[in-house]
């Protein structure tokens, strides 16, 4: 859940991934150039039955798409959010690095269905949008790439959270669209048990608070919201980082005012509902053996969402014909859930992924 844990903890994409970085800081024309669009898919059908008559997705990309003698597109990487992120919330520019050069490669940043600028309930529809699943946003991100931008093949598929579930998706929805599979944050297998209970504990907040009025409130439902960001704080909290860095009482209760007053305001009630409700049906672990492309699969220990100790990862990932786990353990520099956007941490890996794809 990339936008919640990350701006409501670490508060940063740590994506040291994009060259020209390091300069930028000093001569902002060094930036790699972006540019933002909208693809708009006409009669989307959902798997609920339901449908839009234009579904908007936008997006942002850097760099520009290189093909082969055949046609087909050799460097696009697609990077994918958590819930309640944005393709943008990638262009932090946070540290050095060069391992995803926009002078090499085609990278899009694309806003999920419910997300960003995409269209999401809190346009017009409110609780009348299309109840959408990861199922439906993986399929409108393949239509934005195949006949938005003519994208006809990956590189790299790469996500967090959200993001991380949606690669595994992509790799076997799409098995011969991608070279490489990097999810970051996240477990092959349906969301239960405690991961289940905390989220289902959420929306039950927003859909029991009277002034949610059946989704058609004129007011934000405050206390809903609270309570959801409680949920949301918890889930993406990291114990060793937050005892070091609130290690005297009144630090931490200051810390919990600040962070309710920066983040309450903005927060859809609806749009968060259908976020986190899109991973109601989940479960990639029966067909994971469909997956072709290599996976470099990472989680860090200290994750509330996804636990070690469950080992859950370590069982299905044997089921991926060329795919890897690492488990990042707990230090100073992890931070719980969010560890997913501190890239110094896996960046080896991205690498080595990298170098054993190339053609």
């Amino acid at each position: 859940m990339c936008r919640f844990y990350l701006r409501f903890f670490v508060c940063s994409v740590a994506l040291v991934l994009f060259r020209g970085w390091p300069a930028a800081a000093q001569h902002p024309a060094a930036t790699p150039a972006t540019t933002e669009g909208e693809f708009v898919v006409k009669n989307f059908q959902f798997r609920s039955g339901e449908s839009l008559p234009e579904l908007r997705l936008h997006y942002t990309t850097l760099g520009k798409p290189a093909r082969d003698a055949q046609g087909r597109v050799t460097n696009a990487v697609l990077i994918l959010h958590g819930t309640g992120g944005t393709g943008q919330q990638f262009l932090a520019p946070i540290g050095p690095g060069q391992l995803l050069d926009a002078a090499r490669y085609y990278i899009v940043l694309p806003d999920g269905i419910g997300h960003g600028k995409s269209s999401k309930p809190s346009d017009s529809l409110h609780a009348h949008f299309p109840q959408y699943d990861y199922d439906d946003m993986v399929a409108a991100h393949h239509r934005l790439l195949t006949e938005g931008l003519g994208v006809n093949h990956l590189r790299l598929v790469m996500g967090t959270s959200m993001g991380c579930m949606h690669s595994f998706v992509w790799g076997e929805t799409f098995p011969d669209f991608m070279d490489a599979l990097m999810p970051l944050a996240c477990l092959p297998a349906q969301i239960a048990g405690r991961n289940r209970i905390w989220r289902k504990m959420l929306m039950d907040a927003v859909r029991n608070d009277p002034e949610w009025k059946g989704g058609d409130y004129s007011g934000e439902p405050q206390q809903a919201l609270r309570t959801a960001l409680d949920l949301l704080l918890i889930a993406g909290s990291a114990p060793l980082y937050m005892q070091k860095t609130l290690a005297m009482r009144d630090a931490a209760d200051q810390y919990l005012d600040d962070y309710f007053k920066s983040r309450l305001e903005g927060l859809d009630a609806n749009d968060l509902l259908y976020q986190v409700n899109a991973s109601r049906n989940y479960d990639p672990s029966p067909q994971l053996e469909k997956i072709m492309a290599p996976v470099m699969y990472i989680n860090s220990a200290d994750d509330f969402i996804n636990p070690p100790e469950l080992g859950i990862a370590e069982r299905e990932i044997k089921k991926v014909k060329n795919g890897r786990f690492v488990l990042l353990p707990i230090s100073d520099e992890t931070r719980g859930h969010g560890t997913h956007t501190r890239a110094a941490l896996w960046k080896q890996y991205l690498a080595e992924l990298l170098e054993k794809t190339a053609r």
